[in-house]
């Protein structure tokens, strides 16, 4: 990887050349990519984990409807 001088006040890298910022930048928004995709699957999960949920608990309050002699409760 590129030799970075650190700049004291803030701790960010200074690219010495136009190559190096240019891999740096390219380095940071694929690094940001990454970690999109991976929150984005994440959540993704998340919401297909929840939808099953959701189907498991209507088939059990179904069960417990046609269990208490409640005909057609769905509109």
């Amino acid at each position: 990887m590129a030799d970075f001088a650190k700049d004291k006040s803030y701790g960010v890298v200074d690219p010495h050349n136009v190559q190096e910022l240019t891999n740096h930048l390219q380095a940071m928004l694929q690094g940001m990519t990454d970690n999109f995709g991976h929150t984005s699957d994440r959540i993704t999960g998340r919401i297909d984990e929840m939808g099953r949920r959701i189907d498991e608990l209507e088939r059990s309050v179904a069960d417990l409807m046609t269990q208490a002699g409640v005909e057609d409760f769905r509109s």
